[in-house]
C-alpha cells in the first residue's frame, strides 16, 4: 500500500503570501524613497526662496540669481507632483496586486486541499477494493469450507483456524478471520490465541445479517466503523462472505466468513500523513466521513466522537469534490471535500473533508 509523503515545507498558497509580502515591503521601500524625495524637494524650495531675497536685496546685479530661483520653484513643482503622481499609482497597483494575489491563493488553497482530498479517499477506495476481493476470495478455501460443514470435525476446525492464521501471517492489515455457523456463533478464527471469539454469538452483526442475506458468493456483507469485540475493542471494519458447498460461488450456504480489517492502521495514517506544510497543520484537521458527516478517521483524533456540520454541508457533500470559504467554529475555514470516486467494482461512498482555519 502506497501512502502520501510526509508533510510538506511548504505549501504552494504558503509562496503566494510570500509574494504578497515581498510586494508589501517593496512598496514600503518605494514610500521611503518618496519621501526622502519630498525632504530633497522641500530643501530645493529653501535654496530657491532664499535665492530670491538675495537677487532682491542686491538689484539689477541680482537678476540672475532671480532667473535661477524661478527655474528652481519651476523644477521642485514638478518634481512634487511628478512624486504625488508615483505615489497614486504605486498606491493604485499596490491594491490591485493584493486583491489578485488574495484572489490567487484563495483559487489555489481550495483546488489544492481539494485535491488532497480527492487523493485520500481514492486511496482508501483502492484499499478496500482489496478487502472486498479477498473475503470472496478466502471463503472458497478449502479448510474454511470444510470447517463449515455439517458434521465438521474438531480436526476441520483446528485445521481451519491454522489455515486463516497462516493467511492472517502474510496479511497483517486484519486482526482476525472468524468462521461463522448459521447459527451466529463463531466456529472458528486465526489468532485464537489472542482474540478469545470462538463461540461468540455475532449473529445480530450487521456484516452476518448482510451476508446471510447475499444469493451469491460473488456478494459480500459489510459493516462501516465500530468498535469490535473481535478485536478487543479496536476501531475495525468487516467483511463477510457466504461458505458455500464445494466452494462454489453457487452452492448451498453453509456458514459465514468474517474478515476484521485494522481500521485505523489504514485511514488514521491517511489523514494524519496528508502532505500539508507544518505551518498549515496547526490550522488544519482532516477527516474521512460518512453521508451523515460522522467522523470516521480524524487526524484530531476524534473517530466515532464528533459530527462535522456546517452551513451547507449537505450541498457540498453532493458534490464530486470542491471548496467552501465560510465560519466554523466561530472561525473562517476554507473546507475542502472530495466524494469517493470507487475503484473497480467498490466505492465505500465516504468523503475526505479538510477543513484549514484562515
Amino acid at each position: 500500500m502506497t501512502l502520501p509523503a510526509a508533510p510538506a515545507q511548504a505549501s504552494v498558497d504558503d509562496h503566494i503570501r510570500s509574494v504578497a509580502g515581498l510586494s508589501a515591503r517593496l512598496m514600503a521601500q518605494l514610500r521611503q524613497s518618496l519621501q526622502r524625495i519630498e525632504e530633497i524637494n522641500r530643501t530645493t524650495l529653501v535654496i530657491s526662496m532664499n535665492a530670491r531675497i538675495e537677487s532682491a536685496r542686491i538689484g539689477m546685479a541680482g537678476r540672475g540669481f532671480a532667473v535661477i530661483a524661478q527655474e528652481m520653484d519651476s523644477l521642485s513643482r514638478s518634481v512634487a507632483e511628478a512624486t504625488r503622481e508615483i505615489d497614486r499609482s504605486a498606491e493604485t497597483t499596490r491594491g490591485e496586486m493584493q486583491d489578485t494575489l488574495a484572489q490567487l491563493e484563495d483559487n489555489v488553497r481550495r483546488t489544492r486541499l481539494a485535491e488532497l482530498a480527492l487523493a485520500n479517499i481514492d486511496l482508501i477506495d483502492r484499499n478496500l477494493y482489496e478487502r472486498s476481493c479477498d473475503v470472496r476470495w478466502w471463503a472458497t478455501d478449502g479448510a474454511v469450507v470444510a470447517a463449515a460443514r455439517p458434521g465438521a470435525t474438531a480436526q476441520d476446525v483446528a485445521h481451519a483456524s491454522r489455515r486463516m492464521g497462516q493467511i492472517l501471517d502474510s496479511y497483517t492489515v486484519y486482526f482476525d478471520l472468524v468462521l461463522v455457523g448459521l447459527d451466529g456463533r463463531v466456529i472458528a478464527n486465526g489468532c485464537p490465541d489472542q482474540y478469545h471469539s470462538a463461540g461468540m454469538d455475532v449473529g445480530d452483526s450487521a456484516w452476518f445479517e448482510a451476508a446471510r442475506r447475499n444469493t451469491s458468493g460473488e456478494q459480500f456483507g459489510f459493516q462501516a466503523v465500530h468498535a469490535s469485540e473481535l478485536a478487543g475493542g479496536e476501531r475495525v471494519l468487516v467483511y463477510a462472505c457466504g461458505v458455500r458447498e464445494g466452494g462454489r460461488i453457487d452452492g448451498r450456504l453453509l456458514g459465514i466468513l468474517g474478515i476484521v480489517f485494522r481500521w485505523d492502521a489504514l485511514a488514521q495514517t491517511v489523514v494524519q500523513r496528508t502532505p500539508l506544510s507544518e505551518q498549515e497543520w496547526t490550522r488544519s484537521r482532516v477527516c474521512i466521513v460518512d453521508d451523515r458527516g460522522l467522523v470516521l478517521a480524524d487526524s484530531a483524533g476524534r473517530s466515532l466522537q464528533d459530527v462535522i456540520d456546517f452551513p451547507g454541508r449537505d450541498e457540498l457533500l453532493r458534490q464530486p469534490r470542491g471548496a467552501q470559504v465560510l465560519e466554523y467554529e466561530g472561525r473562517m475555514h476554507c473546507i475542502a471535500h472530495a466524494a469517493s470516486p470507487g475503484y473497480e467494482t467498490y466505492r465505500t461512498g465516504w468523503h475526505c473533508l479538510v477543513l484549514q482555519a484562515l
